[in-house]
């Protein structure tokens, strides 16, 4: 007897319709760096879910080579929105969400922020909650590189008294910032800045995200203290929160190593992946 032919391998939607769950998540990306090159991967390792990368949005197309999994890879945005997908990542850059932001809500997909310091600018969060309310979508703000953000929004119900946020990183991780010339010259920890996070945030625009996450989840972009360090005694991103409130009082340090990209963590990659997985998955942790 003849053997049997083997069946071809599986496609993300036809292993999620094999398993029962009947459900595959179409994602797009904008940006393809240090995150949305993990994202993808992962996306084509299944470690994602029941997830398929439909398109990616870059300004320069051919600085990369194929997408994993044959994803559209793309300068148009027309064509990028034109690709069927129920969610979109953002992970280029405050200047990707303001030019893309509403174009994506309004054309119906959620989106998920990695760079929410773009929320320092008033104007701009308000045009996208009006475009997300409008055509019946959520913008999403992942964790990213910082932890406890579940448990400062629960808190903030309650009514939150102060919270604080110091980061510390290499000096390395401040190039191309304001406090380059300050954080290459250190010999020991400089403080680069103290004051209101929406500031902060905008002084460091690709440094401190973790701040502007922090600060949705509580008491807002004033109210939310900030210290910035440049510190060559430190190996990791490490970031430090301190909140009092009706709750009670947190305390939590993150150490997170640097991925390629020495001004984001390995984590934030592996935060994105989580949120994208939790959007298909049967049981969710951590709201």
């Amino acid at each position: 007897m003849a053997p049997s032919a083997r069946p071809a391998p599986e496609t993300n939607a036809e292993t999620a319709a094999s398993s029962g769950s009947g459900r595959c998540l179409r994602l797009g990306l904008i940006g393809y760096g240090a995150i949305g090159r993990r994202v993808a991967e992962a996306v084509a390792a299944g470690l994602a879910g029941p997830v398929e990368l439909r398109a990616v949005l870059v300004r320069e197309p051919a600085r990369y080579g194929a997408v994993p999994g044959g994803a559209v890879l793309t300068a148009d945005r027309a064509a990028f929105l034109a690709q069927p997908t129920e969610l979109v990542v953002e992970a280029a850059g405050h200047d990707a969400v303001r030019q893309h932001g509403e174009a994506v809500l309004a054309a119906g997909r959620d989106l998920l922020v990695v760079s929410v310091g773009a929320f320092a600018d008033d104007a701009l969060l308000a045009r996208l909650q009006a475009a997300a309310a409008a055509a019946g979508r959520q913008i999403l703000v992942p964790s990213g590189a910082i932890a406890g953000l579940d448990a400062i929004s629960a808190a903030a119900v309650g009514g939150l008294d102060t919270v604080r946020i110091t980061t510390r990183k290499p000096p390395a991780a401040w190039r191309g910032t304001v406090g380059e010339a300050q954080a290459l010259a250190a010999q020991e920890p400089v403080l680069l800045y103290e004051g209101p996070a929406r500031e902060g945030v905008r002084r460091f625009p690709q440094n401190v995200n973790v701040a502007a996450a922090l600060a949705l989840a509580g008491v807002g972009l004033d109210a939310t203290l900030m210290r910035v360090y440049a510190d060559p005694t430190v190996q990791h991103n490490t970031h430090e929160v301190e909140a009092r409130g009706a709750f009670g009082a947190l305390h939590l340090v993150l150490q997170n190593v640097p991925s390629e990209n020495p001004k984001t963590g390995r984590i934030v990659a592996m935060s994105v992946i989580k949120a994208v997985r939790n959007r298909a998955a049967p049981l969710v942790v951590g709201l």
